[in-house]
């Protein structure tokens, strides 16, 4: 029997067929638009971002907690930087070719994104212990906005923590461009997207085995951080650091930050930025909703 219902005509003519519930354009369902598709996933995105958020605005010291890392490497990294590789008096002399704090901060911004999208996983492996995460499975919203919003709510702390070292900065001889500043805290959002992606699928593949999660965030970490440039230049390194480098995503995204945060919009640099920065996200998507698929199977 037919599940699909008709409607009669007065005139006795044939039953016309009712669409069925979901499939008009915006449901997000395969025969949907595609303007459709993209109003569904951002209306499911801005629930789960909200929903992520609840738990932070009713404790904000966690906030003000975040901006003590990025602040200590600042206060104590820096006038390493400052004294070793640019010269006493940070001039534009030294091997770093410029401000030390011009390249030293955007540097700092990209380490804390790294390190605040990749605990995403973190916080789902709470939700697989109180069996939250399976209840926002069984939920109408799509499989990519989970993953987007989880990642975008990292992202809205880290923003503000943004905000708060450059204004911190400026007083140093950091200039500000806002421009390339507006436009290094979005790349950085899509690069946090995938970033959080691939760590929410991490705590999928390992589950309630914490220990796990953090033996392979901790283990790839670092590495990445290291071989990017990030906290010394590498120009001075052996030669199969700088062959690894290129190889690394995250020398692309620290390159191209440096040059947005310089008001270098049009440079090379931070085309391949952008580029760095698509690719990890769509990586990342694809990863983790492979993963997400496979572990309610």
């Amino acid at each position: 029997m037919s599940t699909v219902g008709t409607t009669t005509t007065t005139g006795g003519g044939p039953a016309a067929p009712r669409p069925q519930r979901g499939s008009g354009p915006a449901s997000g369902r395969p025969g949907a638009r595609p303007r459709g598709r993209l109003a569904t996933l951002v209306r499911d995105t801005s629930i789960v971002l909200v929903r992520e958020l609840r738990p932070l605005l009713h404790d904000p010291f966690s906030v003000v907690f975040g901006l003590v890392q990025p602040l200590v490497f600042l206060a104590l990294f820096g006038p390493l930087l400052v004294g070793t590789l640019s010269g006493q008096d940070g001039g534009a002399t030294g091997t770093l070719g410029g401000s030390v704090w011009q390249w030293f901060v955007p540097s700092i911004l990209v380490m804390t994104t790294l390190f605040g999208t990749s605990t995403t996983g973190a916080n789902l492996q709470q939700e697989l212990n109180t069996g939250a995460h399976e209840r926002m499975l069984v939920s109408p919203l799509s499989r990519p906005s989970l993953l987007v919003g989880r990642a975008l709510k990292e992202m809205v702390p880290i923003a503000a923590q943004s905000v708060v070292v450059v204004l911190v900065m400026l007083p140093f001889g950091f200039e500000l461009f806002p421009v390339g500043a507006v436009l290094g805290l979005a790349m950085l959002a899509i690069f946090g997207v995938g970033v959080g992606s691939l760590s929410y699928a991490l705590a999928l593949a390992v589950r309630k085995q914490e220990w796990m999660f953090w033996l392979v965030q901790q283990t790839l970490l670092f590495p990445l951080m290291i071989l990017s440039g990030m906290l010394l230049p590498l120009e001075t390194g052996p030669s199969w650091m700088r062959a690894a480098a290129h190889l690394n995503p995250l020398t692309y995204l620290v390159d191209a930050e440096r040059s947005l945060f310089a008001g270098d919009l049009t440079s090379p640099a931070a085309a391949w930025g952008w580029v760095a920065a698509v690719v990890t996200a769509a990586v990342g998507l694809a990863v983790g909703i492979r993963t997400m698929v496979r572990s309610t199977d």
